[in-house]
């Protein structure tokens, strides 16, 4: 059985991204196909960790050159006045529903969800 995840990062403190982050590498290592969407105040993150010398930056470098960023939510990225360096950093951006992106299209795509 493939293992299909998508691991839905909403909380905005560095540690809980990071474990995200961990997670996807993880499950990306044993073969699954997992995707990271970057969601709520997690979205103010995307510009801290583009800086090499804050903590998790590394991680967060590695996460963007595995692939494993599939969205982040461009109403959210918006609000947290970091849709800048989301589009600076070429992150795709979701908002089909109603700025937001649906997790039912990862959910009928047959991804199992899971919210950090």
């Amino acid at each position: 059985m493939e293992h299909k995840i998508v691991i839905v990062a909403f909380a905005g403190e560095a540690p809980c991204f990071a474990h995200a982050m961990l997670n996807g590498l993880d499950m990306q290592a044993r073969g699954w196909d997992v995707k990271l969407v970057i969601e709520g105040k997690a979205t103010t993150l995307i510009k801290d960790l583009a800086e090499p010398d804050v903590p998790f930056a590394p991680l967060y470098d590695k996460v963007k050159k595995a692939g494993l960023i599939d969205c982040v939510c461009r109403a959210c990225a918006n609000k947290m006045g970091a849709l800048a360096a989301a589009e600076a950093q070429g992150l795709p951006l979701a908002d089909e529903m109603q700025g937001h992106p649906a997790m039912a299209r990862y959910v009928e795509a047959g991804y199992t969800i899971i919210t950090i």
